[in-house]
């Protein structure tokens, strides 16, 4: 393998751990790790992202450079446009997930129990542990869409710095590894605050709230800039 060529990798693992902490990216995750009460779930939400996102650009990059073609600009932005959609489905999924959820205090063979219970609306009582634990595939589906938003902009990158599909094939594994990594690192310091406030209630809903507010706010704000300032509407309406 020539030095060039390692040089090339070398400079797409880093690319791989800045393009991990693109802020849609980052508050995409911060929903998910915002549910969890323990640090290594949160780190391990980031590690499933990562790999639905390398998966997502590995399979469409190489089938594209094989093709010799490219995504055509109407749909890269469109995909694009469905990050903004599922930013917004994720804040809101975030505020909701409050619906209903008390805390249930009692104690069993002298300790102290504490257990998240949703009341629905036909009186029953039920516990729910939608808080304690982190949907992985969740995380690992954000990825896919985001892998695939960001397809057509990887294979042009990738068709302008290799020379054969397999060295392709090679740096996007590379870049993709480097993306895991980056992401890994990220959903850590994010999981943080949220794994803390864990036993404070109204901190730590307080946090998840704002969370999912600014993933709203953000995906409203990404949706309108692609829409209007890029003008994805006239290509459409074309």
């Amino acid at each position: 393998m020539e030095i060039g060529f390692l040089s090339i990798l070398a400079l797409g693992f880093v690319l791989g751990i800045k393009h991990a902490i693109e802020p849609d990216h980052v508050i995409a995750v911060s929903t998910i790790a915002s549910q969890s009460k323990k640090l290594f779930k949160s780190t391990l939400a980031g590690v499933f992202w990562g790999i639905g996102h390398t998966a997502t650009l590995f399979i469409i990059g190489v089938i594209l450079i094989l093709m010799k073609g490219e995504i055509p600009e109407k749909w890269a932005m469109s995909l694009e446009f469905l990050v903004g959609i599922m930013l917004v489905y994720l804040g809101l999924t975030t505020l909701l997930s409050f619906k209903n959820i008390h805390l249930h205090q009692h104690e069993h063979d002298g300790d102290e129990h504490k257990h998240l219970h949703s009341h629905s609306h036909n009186g029953k009582h039920q516990h729910n542990h939608q808080h304690q634990n982190v949907s992985y595939l969740k995380s690992l589906f954000i990825g896919l869409v985001h892998g695939l938003a960001g397809s057509g902009a990887m294979v042009l990158l990738t068709m302008s710095t290799v020379k054969s599909v397999w060295e392709a094939a090679v740096y996007i594994l590379i870049f993709g590894a480097g993306t895991i990594l980056g992401m890994l690192f990220f959903t850590t310091i994010i999981g943080i605050p949220f794994v803390f406030s864990a036993k404070k209630r109204v901190l730590n809903q307080t946090l998840t709230r704002l969370t999912g507010v600014i993933s709203i706010a953000f995906g409203m704000y990404y949706m309108y800039n692609l829409a209007i300032t890029e003008g994805l509407y006239k290509l459409w309406l074309q």
